[in-house]
């Protein structure tokens, strides 16, 4: 009986050819979207999932009070992890690690002599050895719980030592040179690390190697230092809290602990959470993996509607099929199995090549999002098939075998049904105005998003970013003092304009945070500034704008400030000028100076993220970067200048570079994958919207021949059929337009919330949305409207 059904499904889609290809296609792009996204979802949903006690496990981070609102930061204190094992030893475990990416180090041979092997390794850490007691990174060689226990060692992954060495194997006893000064001796090697985890490690050295570990400074917080603790089974998040909230009183002074409070995050929400960021500077919020979720099954609904909507459309066709069937003896029950087997042909094909396309473009999809991930068809991705399979069989045919199944023999076979009879014609335009409600949303947010990504490239943001090469710079005694000759030799280059040296480049991911005493007032300011550590060559080369005063003058130590519009707002200052020759004090003394200028202000960090207040000064023994502003002719060959110039004055160091602009779009380097995936997204549903659509026409202008014919005997105008077949779905779809619209404007203005610098959601995304949704409905259904338009009116007479 089962074989039969499938028999005689495949014999009616081999009839029905056309009905079957735009069903399959339909269907296969939309299962290998939904099946793409699922790979995406179950990727970002896997990091750090190996580790035995991840549920157990909590980050301390930081909770800043401040007049603007509530900041968080994930780091700590160096004091803060002794003290803890000190005052709650119920916990389990307590580790600190300390990221210092960028760093150099340098392979030594084996008579510990420096080879020409120096890595600028963004994946450093100074870790504890209970890390590796935490944390479940297993290792090849040497012991977890005594590789890092000691000074001046280190532990590498796999594919790091073989990158120094040659062979793992070789690594062990072998020393490689940290920061031209360190000599550390590997005890340990990792297996290399999965892709998705957020602890990016190639070295780690002891933390009793960072000259910081025995620092008792508890009003310092440091992004890169995070501290983890592994509590007991029966200690609740909230308990944990508690003692935290208890924890900062009783170690910080009265007058800090009001500002900030330790507090726990769970680590297994810390690669979604966008307070905090991680070590790969990459989250991928929750929020996100609902939308992308949504996505999938809207643009499965839309390829099943294709098929609800072409089979009771269809239905007519085969209604004398049905009433033969009924009248012979088959029962409903059967009918339903029979139409059934049909769906379920056409879902497993689809099936079959959405898995080949999804493999096909995977390698795409892992360039856009720089990523690694692969179909392995292990027991998640199989489930996902097989559930996807049931229940787009069902979804699609199980109203259409239901209303097949329904027929009356008598009427079916003495052909009384129409097309606008069989399954409902409203059902059927409900159908097509969901497809392009979803198709139409897609593409408002996708503009918004593009609009959104091409205001972060364009906005100005205070200072000139075109043409400007950070590179980094050696912060050791001996390199400080070649700066001035390197600075020198530069600008005797006629196509550099100008050279400055900096803690950071003058916007950043990286901040240096502090409150300071204003005006000797009794206490300090109750919000922290960033500072901008630079010499006074910063403001030329990178084209800042002076709004009072003038800018300080060069010097190696900090003597005078400058800041910027936003800090003398927020001292409730009214003119610039008021705040020149004023006092700012930072910590109790060590850096005082008078305020000598102010600037316009400008981003310090992505446009993401509010202006804020900013504090300038000299101060050349924190500068760790170098900014060179060049013209932009004979790029390349000025560049290769810079760098030669740069090698022969630190020969022991790796030379890195990064331009300017290169840096800021790294900072929206997420929102503009995403674009490109919206993008595409908005391009399938439109796809598989048009593709029903166009199924549709062809089948009601078969359906409509004789009407045609008849029209045309009767007067009609070739524009008169063309108009008959469009107007219907126009204004379908200029339903489906007024509920897209309100909907996606509505999520997309919560979307740029999240942003401190926006776009204004214009008109002109919609009259773009709505004229290009017409245009491309119109040339879908052109085509069978034209050929309908002018064929012989004498033919149509005689189609039965």
């Amino acid at each position: 009986m089962i074989r039969n059904y499938f028999k005689t499904a495949w014999r009616n889609l081999s009839r029905n050819k056309d009905y079957a290809f735009i069903n399959i296609t339909g269907l296969a792009i939309g299962v290998a979207a939904c099946l793409l996204i699922f790979l995406v979802i179950q990727f970002e949903t896997s990091f750090d999932n190996f580790h035995a006690n991840r549920d157990r496990i909590y980050i301390i981070g930081s909770k800043f009070k401040l007049p603007d609102g509530i900041h968080y930061s994930r780091g700590t204190c160096f004091p803060a992890a002794k003290q803890l094992r000190i005052d709650y030893p119920q916990l389990e475990n307590v580790s600190t690690s300390y990221a210092s990416p960028g760093d150099q180090i340098t392979v030594m041979d084996e008579a510990n002599h420096p080879t020409q092997k120096k890595f600028e390794e963004q994946g450093l850490f100074f870790i504890e050895p209970h890390f590796f007691e935490m944390f479940n990174f297993p290792f090849i060689a040497g012991n977890p719980k005594t590789a890092l226990a000691e000074p001046y060692t280190a532990v590498v992954t796999q594919a790091t030592a073989e990158r120094y060495f040659g062979d793992w194997r070789n690594a062990i006893g072998r020393s490689i040179k940290y920061k031209d000064h360190k000599i550390c001796k590997i005890t340990g090697v990792l297996k290399n690390l999965p892709a998705n985890t957020d602890f990016p490690i190639q070295v780690a050295l002891s933390l009793k190697t960072n000259d910081q570990e025995s620092s008792n400074d508890w009003g310092s917080n440091n992004g890169y230092l995070n501290t983890f603790v592994t509590v007991p089974a029966g200690m609740t998040y909230e308990q944990l809290n508690n003692n935290l909230v208890a924890f900062t009183k009783r170690h910080e002074t009265a007058e800090f602990a009001a500002r900030r409070v330790f507090f726990a995050e769970p680590f297994n929400d810390l690669h979604f959470d966008k307070r905090f960021n991680n070590y790969n500077n990459r989250t991928f919020s929750k929020e996100l993996i609902t939308s992308l979720s949504l996505i999938g099954l809207f643009l499965i609904i839309i390829a099943c509607i294709n098929f609800i909507n072409l089979a009771t459309a269809q239905a007519v066709n085969r209604a004398k099929e049905v009433g033969v069937r009924k009248v012979l003896g088959s029962k409903k029950k059967q009918l339903v199995l029979q139409f059934l087997s049909e769906t379920f042909i056409i879902t497993f094909s689809s099936m079959i090549i959405a898995v080949i396309i999804a493999y096909s473009t995977l390698p795409l999809l892992n360039q856009l999002l720089k990523t690694t991930i692969t179909i392995q068809f292990n027991t998640p991705i199989v489930v996902f098939i097989a559930g996807v399979l049931i229940l787009v069989t069902l979804l699609s045919g199980l109203y259409p075998a239901v209303i097949l199944s329904g027929f009356n023999p008598i009427t079916a076979l003495k052909s009384k049904f129409s097309s606008k009879t069989v399954g409902g014609i409203s059902l059927r335009r409900a159908l097509v105005v969901l497809q392009f409600t979803v198709a139409q949303a897609l593409i408002i947010g996708t503009l918004i998003v593009v609009g959104q990504m091409n205001y972060f490239k364009n906005a100005p943001m205070g200072f000139d970013k075109d043409a400007v090469v950070n590179i980094d710079i050696p912060g050791d005694s001996l390199s400080i003092t070649k700066r001035d000759a390197l600075k020198t030799q530069l600008l005797q280059q006629p196509s550099v304009k100008g050279v400055s040296y900096g803690t950071f480049a003058i916007t950043d991911e990286s901040h240096w945070g502090s409150d300071f005493t204003f005006n000797n007032a009794a206490k300090p300011v109750d919000f922290n500034a960033d500072l901008k550590w630079a010499d006074a060559d910063v403001f030329k080369t990178y084209g800042l704008q002076m709004v009072a005063g003038e800018p300080y003058r060069p010097s190696d130590t900090v003597r005078e400030f400058v800041v910027n519009e936003k800090l003398v707002k927020q001292l409730g200052l009214r003119n610039p000028q008021d705040i020149l020759g004023k006092k700012i004090d930072f910590w109790g003394g060590q850096l005082v100076g008078p305020v000598v200028g102010v600037v316009k202000d400008f981003n310090t960090s992505s446009m993401k993220d509010a202006m804020t207040p900013v504090v300038m000064a000299p101060w050349k023994y924190v500068y760790g970067t170098m900014a060179v502003k060049i013209q932009p002719e004979n790029m390349q060959q000025t560049l290769a200048f810079i760098e030669k110039t740069w090698n022969a004055a630190y020969p022991a160091y790796v030379y890195k570079s990064q331009f300017l602009d290169d840096k800021i779009a790294s900072f929206y380097e997420q929102e503009n994958q995403l674009s490109q995936l919206y993008k595409i997204f908005a391009g399938i549903a439109i796809f598989i919207s048009c593709l029903g659509l166009y199924g549709l026409v062809s089948f009601m202008a078969v359906q409509r021949t004789k009407e045609i014919g008849i029209r045309k005997v009767l007067g009609a105008s070739a524009g008169n059929i063309m108009y008959l077949f469009s107007k219907e779905f126009m204004l379908l779809i200029a339903v489906a337009f007024a509920i897209a619209a309100p909907l996606a404007y509505y999520f997309m203005h919560n979307w740029l919330n999240n942003y401190s610098f926006r776009i204004l959601i214009g008109a002109d995304v919609f009259v773009i949305t709505i004229a290009a949704s017409i245009a491309i409905a119109w040339l879908t259904v052109s085509y069978q409207a034209i050929r309908a338009a002018f064929a012989n009116p004498v033919k149509s007479l005689r189609t039965e």
